[in-house]
């Protein structure tokens, strides 16, 4: 049996890490970017230093730990910070996903799924996994603009004008949406119409695995 790689993402509050969970109680194994993203900036890791230098001692806590709201209000409120943010986070982010992906795969894995919300933006760039990982399919997960605002409302406690600027800091969904050669999960609805399209996807890849 072989095995296929699967490049996952959506907006924010789409609900791709939703899906995500769905993957991984099918038996999927789901490497998750911003799982990595945490542990690479964790006290001690090289990428937490990396920020300090770049970003100033302000961004770290009292603790030694990142002050992750802080960092986010200035890089989602700044495209060169967002900018300076990706460039030193991609290519660690990058090798921790190619080595995840690849062990999974040598273990015999069917179904392989990296998760990460910014895929198609490094396709469109040239940069980070998104351009470099040798997806198989990419899997874009739905919702409208109003309904990720709302989401991001309800999940995160923030304001519309806040969850409206996280939102506009990523491609629109609709750009997403329409990208080329990208699978479409609609989850405007009730979820159980989008667990049946990812229950569909996931049998589809194994067999598609099992064939190999």
């Amino acid at each position: 049996m072989g095995s296929v790689l699967i490049g996952l993402t959506g907006g924010i509050g789409t609900g791709k890490s939703r899906v995500a969970d769905l993957l991984t109680e099918l038996g999927a194994a789901v490497e998750c970017s911003d799982l990595i993203v945490r542990e690479l900036q964790a006290p001690g890791a090289p990428a937490l230093e990396a920020i300090r230098a770049e970003f100033g001692t302000e961004y770290i806590t009292a603790g030694g730990e990142l002050d992750r709201p802080k960092l986010g209000a200035l890089v989602f409120g700044d495209a060169e910070a967002r900018g300076r943010l990706n460039a030193l986070m991609h290519p660690l982010v990058t090798d921790e996903l190619r080595r995840r992906a690849e062990r999974q795969q040598d273990a015999g894995v069917p179904v392989v799924v990296v998760d990460i919300p910014l895929l198609l933006e490094g396709r469109r760039s040239g940069t980070g996994a998104g351009a470099v990982l040798p997806f198989d399919e990419i899997v874009v997960v739905y919702a409208s603009e109003t309904q990720q605002i709302e989401r991001v409302m309800a999940r995160d406690g923030l304001d519309a004008d806040a969850a409206r600027a996280r939102v506009a800091a990523q491609m629109s969904i609709e750009d997403k949406r329409a990208f080329p050669g990208v699978i479409v999960v609609d989850n405007t609805g009730d979820w159980s119409v989008t667990e049946k399209q990812v229950r569909e996807l996931h049998a589809r890849w194994v067999a598609e695995a099992g064939a190999r």
